[in-house]
């Protein structure tokens, strides 16, 4: 079980050890979209949801859960994150509106902050879902997935292509 990192002398699951790992800056971007109606798209962007301003609490939601992956995500560390950021832009196909979601995130650890980016992608469109699904329980989620990473052992990723 030696090349399995996350196995113990049992077989069983574990969290690795990173402390003799050294630190170095981490970040890490992550990409998602949810894709709603042009009902919720102009109640979104005229701030007239009941329940409130859905990109800023969207925008919170993602920040939140990037500081709580740890507690979310079994094996992973709890990390003292030096930054966090959400951007939204909208695309429009015809009777589609494409809210897609960039969340970046910033650590100097032993370990990296790729889990970190993709749980606050994801919550902010879970988020947006559960703010709008009173209009439309139609909306997709859309594709998440890491865009690029820089740091660490295995060096720096990026995405070459964009996925819809």
């Amino acid at each position: 079980m030696a090349e399995f990192t996350h196995f113990n002398k049992q077989g069983r699951a574990k969290m690795v050890d990173v402390s003799d790992k050294p630190e170095s800056f981490r970040t890490a971007m992550a990409l998602s979209s949810i894709t709603v109606s042009q009902e919720i798209y102009d109640k979104i962007t005229n701030n007239q949801m009941k329940k409130g301003d859905v990109l800023a609490v969207a925008q919170v939601a993602g920040v939140m859960a990037a500081k709580k992956t740890w507690d979310i995500i079994p094996m992973c560390h709890p990390l003292s994150l030096t930054g966090i950021d959400i951007d939204f832009s909208w695309e429009n196909n015809e009777d589609e509106y494409i809210l897609h979601i960039e969340a970046s995130v910033k650590t100097k650890g032993s370990t990296g902050v790729e889990m970190e980016a993709l749980t606050a992608a994801s919550v902010c469109a879970l988020t947006v879902y559960d703010m709008c699904k009173a209009i439309d329980k139609g909306m997709i989620i859309g594709r998440t997935y890491l865009a690029e990473k820089t740091g660490g052992k295995n060096g720096d990723f990026k995405r070459q292509d964009k996925i819809k």
